[in-house]
């Protein structure tokens, strides 16, 4: 330090920010030496002598599921899977375990999206609005749901922004997000037509007609936006362009950044949809579908998947008179992607593995009645490379059941996303979840754990 004293001040200040700042010129370095020992640090485990179905390859009847941290390492028959010394192994024997379920249609949560101000909101999104701490979010962990779309009701054109979360445990709805690979937040868009948007005044349409007449012009307003905005980028790209917050969010579906999660019922609004998708070149996935068997050839024939449901009451709306239960079976065999969900609270998030039982009652195989529940949905969502099959590689999120995944007396037992456990059959709390009734959990703990006093 004496020596320090006799140097030129600028020297001398330039010396004494450099061994200041060198501590934190390490920080990088430290930071990814720890995330690189707490992978290397991960905890192994080997769940063995299950029946495993991996959905994109052949079920397993004595199986071992292998998995390091949040991430799948190796699934296989008992005897081919090398399962470390480290490892800790649980026996699974009279076990199944499946990949974790995926609702591609819920409202979970608490969800509100669009008000009565406009049938078409598309900046509006439900990210803003999602309770994470309610208790619905619990009873679908104990449905084995690890992965759900949560969106906005049906009584708009377009209601807004969906968005796709994981289930895991967490007090706000960050914890609980998906993030794209530009770290923007995975989502789509939610758009309706038939019955449910229609009003006898005000600024909604009073017709079919009317109601397709007012998207068009949207997203030919969308297209004028997207040459504006190409032509500011070209011409004055030093200076800020003025966003549309509802233009920009029906861009991002013309470029193909966003899939549209279409409500659609009746036959001939399905067709109306498909007219659409021609006429934009939008992603779109149709939800319902009750009469999906009766234009089954034009669905496939647009290459569009569909997200079905099984009402399980009597009533509803008058569009879905014709619903019947063989449309899985009439889809899946001409090669439409389909997938199941569940609407809730119009089915319950619990007994979602229904909806593929019937499915197959009514003609479904049971591999595209799996798929349904788990693939099908990750491919609507995108999200397919990481969730939605028990691949190597993929995250960990599965579900532990008591027996074979389409019988009525088989119970969800453990729900795991990304190698943690959301849900166990064996807890009270948890169990509450699972048997107890509509009320089951209201109170809630700032941890997000909900349960019934």
């Amino acid at each position: 330090m004496g020596r320090l004293c006799y140097l030129p001040t600028t020297m001398r200040s330039r010396k004494l920010i450099a061994i200041a700042m060198a501590p934190f010129l390490l920080l990088p370095f430290f930071f990814s030496s720890a995330q690189e020992s707490r992978k290397s640090e991960a905890k192994v485990l080997a769940y063995t002598n299950a029946t495993i179905y991996p959905v994109s390859s052949p079920k397993i009847e004595k199986g071992t599921l292998l998995i390091k941290g949040d991430t799948i390492l190796a699934v296989g028959t008992s005897e081919g899977v090398k399962i470390p010394a480290e490892a800790e192994v649980i026996d699974a024997t009279g076990k199944t375990i499946i990949p974790g379920l995926i609702c591609t249609h819920s409202h979970i949560g608490s969800v509100a999206g669009a008000d009565s101000s406009s049938p078409i909101q598309p900046e509006v999104r439900v990210f803003d609005s999602i309770d994470v701490r309610n208790t619905s979010i619990n009873k679908a962990r104990a449905g084995g749901i690890t992965t759900a779309n949560l969106m906005s009701g049906s009584g708009h054109l377009l209601s807004g922004q969906t968005i796709y979360l994981k289930l895991r445990k967490g007090s706000i709805v960050d914890d609980l997000t998906i993030k794209l690979a530009d770290g923007s937040l995975a989502y789509g868009v939610k758009m309706a037509n038939g019955t449910n948007s229609i009003r006898d005044s005000g600024p909604f349409p009073g017709t079919r007609g009317k109601s397709v007449a007012l998207v068009r012009q949207k997203f030919i307003d969308a297209q004028a936006y997207l040459k504006k905005r190409k032509k500011h980028q070209e011409e004055k790209p030093e200076e800020a362009f003025e966003r549309d917050l509802a233009l920009e969010t029906l861009a991002d579906i013309l470029e193909g950044k966003r899939t549209v999660h279409h409500h659609t019922h009746r036959h001939d609004d399905i067709l109306t949809v498909l007219r659409l998708k021609e006429e934009f070149g939008f992603k779109v996935v149709l939800h319902h579908v009750s009469e999906a068997w009766k234009v089954a050839d034009e669905i496939a024939e647009a290459d569009v998947p569909c997200s079905i449901i099984f009402l399980d009451s009597p009533g509803g709306k008058l569009e879905a008179r014709d619903f019947e239960w063989k449309n899985g079976a009439e889809l899946s065999k001409r090669g439409v992607v389909t997938a199941f969900h569940t609407d809730d609270p119009i089915n319950d998030s619990r007994w979602f593995l229904r909806n593929a039982a019937v499915g197959v009652r009514a003609g479904m195989s049971r591999q595209k009645a799996l798929e349904g529940l788990t693939l099908a949905g990750a491919k609507m969502l995108d999200l397919d490379k990481s969730i939605g099959s028990l691949d190597p590689g993929k995250q960990a999120d599965f579900v532990m059941l008591s027996g074979d995944p389409f019988s009525i007396y088989t119970r969800v037992l453990e729900t795991h996303i990304e190698g943690e456990q959301v849900f166990d059959l064996e807890n009270p709390t948890d169990r509450l979840f699972a048997e107890g009734g509509y009320g089951a959990g209201h109170n809630r703990e700032p941890s997000g754990c909900c349960f019934y006093r």
